[in-house]
């Protein structure tokens, strides 16, 4: 029997569904008063406990009356300087009232209190417009675009993975970012996709481009592989609205490999992309190397990209998004998330050290 394929409206879709996974990503370049270049990626996922197969996260206790549980993952990055600025909440805790407005609306905090308080937010202030703070980003999104549909009816198909998905491809960024207790006001441009899925990715590979080009052509493209079978897709997005979706990429990477020191992981840094119905051919670079997010006992790579190419052979260029998922490593996570608890805690006997003394001292 064949699925039923329901219509993606707006704004009951931009909410949450019942599915096994699913996820509100946004990712950005931006820029502050002087021109320094800044990177952010935040996303928020809802699992169902029972069925998304993620072990660790099975001993995490729910609601009776809910099988859903909620985590983010956050990232800023300074480019200038190199520096990265990671938020990993294994598990989030939703306010009462997420997800129960007219738009989309989710509060969340981490209750791990070691880490201190912050409140988190992502919420639909207009038709395709975001307010979104974490610890690191106060944001304001607007639309500059409709919705890119991909698989032209936002909903896809890779090695039997069935999920629903549409992107914002164009957003229009203004806020503040927070790096070491500096606030400093950007602008920008910003991604969203919202995905959600029937299934579990756990064992899964892919390689994920996000593509925003200076003639505002977008496209996304991703290389899927089950461990068995590979597909692609291609979504592109012109000027003027108009929308293409394929299925053929040519996907190349360079010699370029980053090799993360705590899950030994090898990600490739420079890729070539060829669309050749199109006749696109994409140079992707990895801005910024140290962009790896552990969760559990999964990692990946997430990161802003430059983007040089041509299209039909006149010359392009861009910048981008790029997410690594499911390329081998080697480490045990409980071991390293110890590690990482006992540096924290060190860390903040340190601090505490140095106020008590101060304060002894009355300097």
């Amino acid at each position: 029997m064949t699925k039923k394929i329901l219509p993606v409206e707006f704004p009951r879709d931009n909410q949450s569904h019942r599915s096994i996974i699913e996820w509100w990503y946004y990712n950005g370049h931006l820029w502050d008063k002087e021109g320094n270049h800044y990177s952010f990626m935040d996303c928020l996922f809802q699992a169902d406990l029972k069925k998304v197969q993620i072990p660790f996260l099975r001993k995490i206790p729910v609601k009776e009356d809910s099988n859903f549980i909620y985590f983010a993952h956050s990232i800023v990055s300074d480019l200038k300087k190199k520096k990265t600025y990671r938020e990993i909440q294994n598990i989030s805790m939703l306010s009462r009232d997420s997800f129960k407005r007219p738009l989309l609306f989710a509060n969340y905090i981490d209750p791990l209190i070691i880490r201190g308080y912050a409140n988190c937010e992502i919420a639909e202030t207009g038709p395709f417009n975001f307010h979104l703070k974490t610890e690191l980003l106060d944001l304001h999104l607007e639309s500059r675009k409709q919705p890119l549909m991909e698989g032209g009816q936002g909903y896809i198909s890779v090695c039997g993975r069935e999920s629903y998905y549409y992107s914002l491809t164009d957003l229009r960024v203004k806020g503040v970012i927070t790096i070491e207790n500096r606030l400093i006001e950007v602008e920008g441009q910003a991604w969203m996709d919202h995905q959600w899925a029937d299934c579990s990715y756990r064992k899964d590979k892919w390689s994920w481009f996000a593509l925003q080009l200076e003639d505002h052509t977008e496209i996304m493209c991703v290389e899927y592989d089950d461990g068995t079978n590979r597909d692609y897709l291609v979504d592109i997005i012109y000027s003027d609205g108009r929308q293409e979706h394929l299925n053929k990429l040519i996907l190349r990477p360079g010699k370029e490999v980053w090799t993360s020191k705590e899950t030994k992981s090898e990600y490739p840094m420079t890729w070539e992309l060829e669309i050749p119905d199109r006749k696109m051919v994409f140079r992707v670079k990895s801005l910024i190397h140290d962009q790896e997010m552990i969760f559990g006992a999964i990692n990946y790579w997430e990161g802003p990209t430059g983007i040089s190419g041509e299209i039909d052979g006149r010359k392009v260029k861009g910048l981008g998004f790029m997410e690594l998922v499911g390329f081998a490593s080697d480490y045990h996570y409980l071991s390293l998330l110890g590690k990482r608890v006992n540096r924290e805690i060190m860390k903040r006997l340190r601090a505490s050290n140095k106020w008590i003394i101060k304060k002894v001292s009355g300097k």
